[in-house]
């Protein structure tokens, strides 16, 4: 039997046997239950410095043009392009879209120039356009012709609309006949011949 001066010295161990008599001794691995829970870190990588995006808009910043592929820094692209609406990822969904409008442009583009192909074969097989003026002494005409007089023309006897911006008429004093230049399209000039005479 304990001595009173033992259990006075001892009295958790005692309570503490008498709640749970394993309890004093527990195993190693038991008091492993009672501590929290760890957390556990996983590695994802290293972050994208940099991403791939196509410019929705011009972009002065870094010297782009709308539809160009540029390399940017991401948090330029996270905290500036993407919130503004001005790019988005180049993902290869994106990148087939890209190709699908390109070859549709390239399109559009062949058929504008075929369009304007045809037309400057129209005008230079025509013949001459005749443009009346009155006349005064010799060659010379009052007046001058000039480029809305042939839009004019063109209009009246092709039913066809030419912007006289692109219309290029040499200086017209006297009778005789002139070539005027049409350009119809950024590589296709048309020659039209005319016939200015006094009347």
């Amino acid at each position: 039997m304990a001595s009173p001066s033992c259990a006075s010295t001892l009295p958790w161990t005692a309570a503490a046997a008498a709640s749970s008599p394993s309890s004093a001794f527990s195993s190693p691995s038991r008091l492993q239950t009672r501590r929290a829970p760890s957390l556990v870190i996983v590695a994802q990588g290293r972050v994208k410095k940099y991403r791939q995006v196509i410019l929705k808009d011009d972009i002065d910043e870094i010297s782009g043009k709308k539809g160009d592929t540029m390399k940017v820094r991401a948090g330029f692209y996270r905290n500036f392009l993407l919130p503004k609406g001005k790019a988005t990822l180049l993902t290869p969904d994106v990148l087939k879209e890209m190709q699908v409008e390109q070859e549709r442009i390239e399109a559009e583009k062949k058929r504008v120039k075929e369009e304007a192909q045809q037309l400057a074969r129209v005008f230079e097989t025509i013949g001459a356009f005749k443009v009346p003026r009155k006349g005064g002494k010799g060659k010379q005409i009052f007046g001058s012709v000039t480029a809305q007089d042939l839009v004019d023309i063109i209009k009246s006897q092709l039913n066809r609309d030419v912007d006289k911006r692109l219309v290029e008429v040499p200086e017209i004093r006297e009778v005789g006949e002139y070539v005027a230049e049409i350009k119809l399209h950024p590589d296709v000039t048309a020659k039209v011949r005319l016939t200015v005479y006094a009347k």
